[in-house]
């Protein structure tokens, strides 16, 4: 990771609206906008599981859902990350990048291991999105010494685009920086 003193503004502003959520797992949830093939827009929600750069976040998924090939056709997605106890979200505009276990294994691979057995378990149910059998297999655990799944992708996101409001103060605040613009902030009405 790079030097405090590198990374834009409003990660430190991030970084304390996450740390006001505490152990609130929610805290570490973002809702991911892509385009579906259909021209209409999807949401869903991924956890966070880090910075891989400044200005670029991980997540996870599964290659076999719908959001591989709607980022592989359409890369540019917005994430929208909602600190409730902080009051105040967050959006980030950016280009996804998604990435198999042969172009990254060992970064792939220490996810896969960071991941509690429960945490694995999904990887190991049938693929997202097909008719619901009962039968699965739907397991409850994973245990720590499985193989890393060849449906797991990381997700990077490469951010150009980081929007914050704040709804404690009245006005409220909101404000924008761009990385065109080396991250400078940019107040704008709420």
């Amino acid at each position: 990771m790079e030097a405090a003193q590198s990374l834009p503004p409003w990660r430190s502003l991030l970084s304390a609206a996450r740390k006001r959520e505490g152990r609130s797992p929610g805290g570490r949830w973002v809702q991911l906008a892509t385009l579906a093939m259909d021209g209409c827009p999807r949401v869903r929600t991924l956890v966070f599981r880090d910075w891989s750069a400044s200005a670029t976040l991980d997540l996870l998924t599964d290659a076999r859902s719908d959001k591989t090939l709607e980022i592989q056709r359409t890369p540019e997605v917005e994430l929208c990350w909602l600190f409730r106890k902080a009051r105040e979200q967050f959006r980030l505009r950016g280009t996804a990048r998604l990435i198999a276990p042969g172009e990254a294994p060992v970064v792939l691979d220490q996810s896969w291991r960071q991941l509690s057995p429960s945490g694995r378990s999904v990887w190991a149910w049938p693929p997202p999105g097909d008719p619901f059998d009962v039968q699965g297999p739907w397991p409850q655990e994973v245990s720590d010494d499985s193989a890393m799944p060849e449906h797991l992708r990381l997700l990077r996101i490469s951010l150009h685009q980081v929007e914050q409001l704040d709804l404690k103060p009245h006005p409220h605040l909101r404000r924008v920086w761009t990385s065109a613009t080396d991250w400078q902030e940019q107040r704008i009405n709420p």
